[in-house]
């Protein structure tokens, strides 16, 4: 059985090969993510994008929940899901009123059961997410994209990266966006 792949809040930029799924324009699909459950079956995903698309969803904390649970219950085990969203110390976070959450590398790790295991046994005080939610994602990839304010401080490449995350822990619009894949944790059906 082939797997679908999803291309979730999609607005004007489809991606050839996904189901292109949006609440507004002409997509594919026209269903809202705030809205459950989504169309699809447990475990029918293996591939999921979403461009900047969750720091739109989610205003409130429930909602933000039912989104995770939903993208965990259609993805099969071993699924990818790309996110793509705006740094939350960046201008252009600030400027859309229809931000409505802030979504980090850490914000996303509370998801992984196998980490909120290890924090309870630190002591940690980090949120169990993936336990009280029964989900579990672990974050596979990082990437920070330096701003044009970034290259305009620092023009040389490759990005010296101890500076990167130097200078942008102390100074605003230096990281553009994040860019996370997260891995889908379940047992094979």
């Amino acid at each position: 059985m082939d797997l679908l792949k999803l291309n979730l809040g999609c607005g004007n930029n489809p991606i050839e090969g996904y189901l292109n799924v949006d609440k507004f324009g002409e997509p594919d699909v026209r269903h809202d993510l705030e809205v459950f459950p989504w169309p699809w079956p447990d475990n029918s995903t293996d591939r999921i994008q979403m461009i900047h698309v969750l720091e739109h969803l989610g205003a409130s904390t429930e909602v933000y929940f039912g989104i995770i649970r939903e993208l965990y219950r259609v993805s099969g085990p071993g699924g990818l899901i790309r996110i793509v969203v705006p740094h939350f110390r960046h201008q252009n976070f600030f400027d859309d009123p229809t931000h409505v959450r802030v979504v980090t590398p850490l914000g996303l790790r509370l998801f992984s059961k196998r980490e909120n295991r290890l924090w309870a046994e630190e002591g940690s005080a980090n949120s169990p997410l993936g336990l009280y939610l029964d989900v579990d994602f672990e974050l596979r990839n990082l990437i920070l994209h330096p701003s044009d304010d970034w290259y305009a401080l620092h023009p040389e490449r490759p990005v010296d990266q101890e500076l990167f995350l130097r200078e942008s822990s102390l100074h605003n619009n230096l990281i553009l966006q994040y860019e996370m894949v997260l891995e889908v944790i379940k047992p094979s059906f």
